[in-house]
């Protein structure tokens, strides 16, 4: 229903279909909160008056010559993972794959490759049930190499360094530990993956 009401909003210029839309929103939202327990009074994605659709989000796998795998340090959590992050508005691919290493790695990279497209919206209710029910999510998942040197990083993560594959820290808890698994697993064999 509410996805009928935002494509409606968007495209109906009646002004009583517009009325109408606005009441199946209002119903629609009701219903979402007295059904999932969300509360909607603060700005989220329902809110606007746009077709709900997925974000996007990158993360990017980097080796060294030894096959151990590049991860940082989140700070929030303490745990690991593989630097990257949400695609931000009107940035393309590859800059927010740029963008994400040099701000949580210090990397320039090189030599980008995509290898996987993640469905991350059954997942995320492992991670907050509230964040997977207004978010939806898809990540892709490339395998790149560093160009030049590690300079400094910002403040999301603070280390970074490579691991053995098969002796992996904690890791982050942004992400599940089997979406981990498979992700690490998809780069380690550059099997392209679209789930």
């Amino acid at each position: 229903m509410l996805s009928i009401a935002k494509i409606g909003k968007v495209f109906s210029t009646d002004p009583y279909a517009l009325d109408n839309y606005n009441q199946i929103e209002k119903i629609s939202m009701k219903m979402l909160e007295d059904f999932e327990h969300l509360k909607f009074d603060r700005q989220n994605y329902f809110q606007r008056n746009i077709y709900p659709t997925p974000n996007i989000s990158v993360r990017v796998a980097i080796f060294n010559k030894n096959k151990e795998i590049l991860m940082v340090r989140e700070v929030l959590d303490h745990g690991y993972s593989l630097p990257g992050g949400w695609c931000d508005l009107y940035d393309s691919p590859m800059e927010a794959i740029q963008n994400e290493c040099m701000q949580e790695a210090g990397v320039k990279v090189k030599n980008v490759k995509f290898i996987g497209l993640f469905n991350r919206t059954p997942f995320k209710q492992v991670i907050n049930e509230i964040e997977r029910k207004t978010v939806p999510e898809y990540l892709l998942l490339v395998k790149a190499e560093i160009d030049g040197k590690f300079n400094e990083h910002q403040f999301e993560t603070d280390d970074v360094r490579f691991f053995d594959t098969n002796n992996l820290p904690n890791f982050s808890n942004k992400i599940s530990v089997d979406e981990w698994k498979k992700i690490i697993n998809c780069a380690i064999n550059e099997t392209i993956t679209i789930e």
